[in-house]
Parts: C-alpha cells; sequence; structure tokens
C-alpha cells in the first residue's frame, strides 16, 4: 500500500495520443492489452479505477482513460483505514458511524493527522473514536453558531426594513438611484425576486393574490430574502446614504465598510453551517475587518496572529461582537465556552483559538 503509482508506460501514452493509429486493429489490440494491465496494477494498491471511454470523431474512432476510485464497502474503508495506520479502541461500533456519517465527510476531521499525504499514511496514535470527537465537537459548535446567525439576520432584516422603508419608501429595493452598481442591483434584484416567486409562506401568497400587479413592500419581501441576498442589497447601497450609517450603527458598528465586510464573512460561514460542512481546521476564504473604528463595545484588544485571521476564530469573533449588540442577553458565549471545558483534551488551536484568546477582552469570563 506504500508503492508509489507509476505513469503509464511509454507506448501506452503513445498510443493515447495517437488518434489515427487507435482506427486500426492493430492498435485496438495493444491499447486494451496495456489498458487492461494498467488496470489490474492499479486495482492491485486500491488506488484508482480506470475506465476506458469510446470517443468518435473525424479521424475515426479513438480511445482515453478516466480514473476513477472503486466503490467500497464498510468492511473494505475500515480495512483501508487501518492500511493507513488507523487505529480503533473498539473496531465494533466503525461500521454503525461509517454507514451514518459518510467517509468522506470523516475525513476531513483526519485530514490534518496524514504523517504522508500521498500515501495517506496517518501519524501514530491515530484512533478513529478521536475523529468521531472531532466530527461531534465540530458539530455541537456549527449548532451553537447557527443560533448566533439566526440573531444576526433577523436583527439586520429589520434594520434595513425599518431605515430604508421610512427614508426611501415601501419598496425601497427597486429604486436604482440608491446603489453604486447597476449590474450587481439588477443581480441583486433577480435573485429577490427569485426568492419571492418561489415562496409558500402566507403573507406572500397572500400578497400574490390580492395585489398581483405589485410589488411587495419591502417589509414582506426582505422577510424571505436569503442572508446573502440581504447583504449583497447592503453593500451595494450608495455609501453616503444616511440609512447605510444607521443601519450600521444599529448592529454596533461605526462604519458601513466594517458591517459590509462582516456580514459578507458570516454568510459565508453561514453557508458552511446551512450545508452541514465542517469548520474544523479550515481556512477562511472571507476575513472581516479586525481594526474598527472606536468599537461601541468589548472587541479584540490584543493583536491576533496569520492563524486567528485565517480561521474560524475571527469570523466567530464578529458574530458575537454582533451578538451583544442584537441580543445583550444571549448565551452564545457561555454555549461555546461550555464546549471547550466538555471537551479538554480537543485541540481548539485548529480553529484558531490559540495565543492567550481567553484573554481578549470580547472571550474574557
Amino acid at each position: 500500500m506504500n508503492a508509489k503509482v507509476k505513469a503509464p508506460p511509454p507506448h501506452l501514452m503513445t498510443l493515447l495520443h495517437n488518434t489515427q493509429a487507435f482506427g486500426e486493429e492493430k492498435a485496438f489490440l495493444q491499447i486494451c492489452k496495456h489498458i487492461f494491465t494498467f488496470r489490474n496494477y492499479l486495482r492491485k494498491f486500491a488506488l484508482t479505477e480506470p475506465e476506458l471511454h469510446t470517443v468518435r470523431s473525424a479521424l475515426g474512432s479513438f480511445f482515453f482513460i478516466t480514473m476513477s476510485k472503486p466503490a467500497y464497502t464498510i468492511q473494505e474503508q475500515i480495512e483501508l483505514l487501518k492500511s493507513r495506520g488507523m487505529l480503533f479502541r473498539d473496531e465494533s461500533t466503525a461500521p454503525h458511524f461509517l454507514q451514518n456519517i459518510s467517509y468522506y465527510r470523516l475525513k476531513g476531521y483526519w485530514w490534518d493527522m496524514q504523517a504522508d499525504r500521498i500515501t495517506h499514511q496517518l501519524q501514530p496514535q491515530t484512533y478513529f473514536e478521536d475523529i468521531v470527537d472531532r466530527y461531534n465537537f465540530d458539530r455541537h459548535l456549527r449548532l451553537i453558531l447557527f443560533d448566533a446567525v439566526e440573531r444576526i439576520e433577523v436583527a439586520l432584516r429589520t434594520q434595513m426594513i425599518y431605515h430604508l422603508s421610512l427614508g426611501k419608501g415601501p419598496c425601497w429595493y427597486q429604486d436604482p438611484n440608491i446603489v453604486t452598481d447597476q449590474v450587481k442591483q439588477a443581480k441583486n434584484l433577480s435573485k429577490l425576486m427569485d426568492e419571492f416567486g418561489y415562496s409558500q409562506e402566507i403573507f406572500i401568497k397572500d400578497h400574490k393574490r390580492r395585489h398581483p400587479e405589485n410589488h411587495p413592500e419591502s417589509w414582506k419581501i426582505l422577510e424571505i430574502a436569503s442572508f446573502g441576498t440581504l447583504s449583497k442589497f447592503y453593500k451595494n447601497l450608495k455609501h453616503d446614504l444616511p440609512e447605510k450609517s444607521a443601519i450600521a450603527k444599529g448592529m454596533g458598528l461605526n462604519l458601513h465598510v466594517e458591517l459590509s465586510s462582516w456580514l459578507e464573512a458570516i454568510g459565508y460561514v453561514r453557508n458552511i453551517i446551512a450545508h452541514h460542512s465542517r469548520l474544523w481546521s479550515r481556512d477562511m476564504v472571507k476575513r472581516p475587518r479586525v481594526n474598527l473604528k472606536n468599537p461601541t463595545s468589548l472587541w479584540l484588544n490584543l493583536p491576533l496572529s496569520e492563524v486567528q485571521m485565517k480561521k474560524p476564530f475571527l469570523i466567530i469573533s464578529c458574530m458575537l461582537f454582533l451578538c451583544n449588540k442584537v441580543t445583550p442577553n444571549h448565551q452564545i458565549k457561555m454555549k461555546i465556552l461550555s464546549l471547550f471545558e466538555e471537551s479538554p483534551s480537543m485541540q481548539i488551536y485548529k480553529l484558531g483559538f490559540l495565543n492567550n484568546w481567553e484573554n481578549q477582552e470580547l472571550w474574557k469570563s
């Protein structure tokens, strides 16, 4: 299992690239011979499953190989893990987990424990049960954060509806004069109307029935808008709109650029959570602004390392800051700290919680 995969023989590659030769019987027999030899080689090491495809062209028929891994039974998955160094404290429980949590979903939780990412050999003392613990820890954290996302999303929606409806009218989202980019506005509006179109909310169906020719007021349509749509509408508002600043202040920030940055990053995490994906040991594609202008409440007062900024820690901190403003009596921080206390061996630095993070004013208990 430690052998490295060799490239296909040179004469096979020559045949593969010579489309004219593929039309001849001799070449066909030669390539089939080498394909089956190479296929058996790969199967022997349980690496990939080659597939032969025929393509018709003006030059005749030719063939190419695509590589796909074979499907494994649960027991074969366990044997594969064992061959790569995975240990089991109680192997009899492993089939249950692999039947209900896919191999590839769990793979994200042992990926950083590989000693060799080519052969996928694992570091010594890597136990399957510890991988499951990581998975469950990450799952519980995501459930806590989804609570935070809900609070932030509802507050943002309310602030946008209130300030913009009073300042720009009930259908302000249709106004091209309040946005900076008309192309983005068209895309955002199209997405919003799509969401309106397939909504089954009673108040939306009632509007469609009673006022089929009228645009719905913002307090109706924004109630069914996704977090991403809300965030994009907010970001595209003209920067000098007093309502844009009022919304930012209502969310606890002094600058609209800070809120736009945070919403984009939180929206990214929200999508990860909504798709039940992994936060554990993951680099964040979106990074929120960390340096705030005169923070209105407790924030991160100590410098952050690069790891803390690229891991979930920074975005989670933004979520906590906003929740402190929109729902002061929330239990988000308490639940996160309790989760950490209940899992003392969990390597929370994989999430960016390191370098005296607990001494940050925002996180002090």
